[in-house]
């Protein structure tokens, strides 16, 4: 189980979150709708989400902005470096904010502020409006 802030920091003024890429870890989505947000989650491929989080199939390099609209958060995790401006655009059009975690070693190609969790590094837009 991934830490609860970090679910916490996303959670935070949310009232629907869309998780870019959820892939096979869906405790993060299950913990963020378990905060009363409604989550969506998205993977180029079909994927098995938990009670709570509707999934739907969409590639963020090339989206279905109505998958992203009326997101208040748009948020990867262990997002790589050429998914991070498609996250970043998707979030933008539709007025949400953005949030990523990165594997370890890679760095942020967008301009993003570091946000140090206890046990990930949440990189968030660099105004600090953003509010994460």
């Amino acid at each position: 189980m991934s830490d609860p802030r970090l679910a916490d920091a996303l959670a935070t003024d949310a009232s629907r979150a869309v998780e870019v890429g959820i892939g096979n870890r869906t405790d993060v989505a299950a913990a963020v709708a378990a905060e009363a947000v409604a989550v969506t989650a998205t993977d180029v491929v079909a994927r098995t989400v938990p009670d709570g989080v509707a999934f739907v199939r969409d590639d963020v390099t090339d989206p279905d902005p109505s998958v992203y609209a009326d997101a208040d958060i748009v948020y990867a995790l262990n997002c790589p470096p050429e998914l991070q401006r498609p996250l970043v655009t998707v979030a933008r059009a539709a007025g949400a904010r953005w949030a990523f975690t990165t594997l370890g070693g890679d760095p942020a190609l967008v301009d993003a502020r570091p946000k140090t969790l206890p046990h990930e590094t949440l990189f968030i837009p660099p105004d600090p409006n953003g509010r994460i």
